[in-house]
């Protein structure tokens, strides 16, 4: 068997919680600059008291745009979440060989064996479809359930590793 490398980008979509921490940044922005222009002593340094705040608002903003880059290397599955386009963060490093179970997330003959899940990552876009699946695996010393939304070329690549025992496809 040959090497095998496959990587997928999947861009998350912006929630309600987002817009509602996008409007909430934005509210007190507002009323900071209000309050610190009310302040008679602090108005000589109410210029970089603003840049400070917009440019905390704008870091905040840019940490909202999330895109989920999966990569399987030779059985080995890392999850990144890249920020902005900009920032890249490790959030997920597995061998698939390991798992004890992967199938569709609605998949009902296998919700028991996710129930023993202690933790539950989500890296899909936020809209769970025909092609979002689950993995159960041991990450950092608790059992895990992975939430991931392969493309077909994926899951192919993911067939190959995945014991045909423990990958169940929709």
């Amino acid at each position: 068997m040959g090497d095998v490398y496959k990587e997928q980008i999947v861009k998350k979509k912006p929630t309600t919680k987002d817009m509602l921490i996008r409007v909430g940044v934005i509210v007190a922005v507002v009323l900071l600059i209000f309050i610190v222009g009310s302040i008679q002593f602090l108005q000589a340094f109410l210029i970089f008291i603003m840049a400070a705040v917009i440019f905390a608002a704008f870091f905040l903003f840019s940490y909202l745009k999330v895109e989920y880059e999966y990569i399987l290397t030779n059985g080995v599955l890392d999850i990144d979440a890249i920020y902005n386009k900009s920032r890249r963060k490790r959030l997920f490093s597995g061998d698939l060989r390991e798992i004890e179970v992967m199938a569709h997330l609605e998949d009902k003959m296998h919700t028991g064996d996710f129930k023993s899940a202690q933790e539950t990552k989500d890296y899909t876009s936020g809209v769970h479809g025909k092609n979002t699946y689950a993995f159960l695996t041991r990450y950092k010393g608790k059992n895990t359930k992975v939430i991931i939304e392969p493309n077909e070329a994926m899951m192919q690549a993911l067939g190959t590793v995945i014991p045909k025992r423990k990958f169940f496809k929709y």
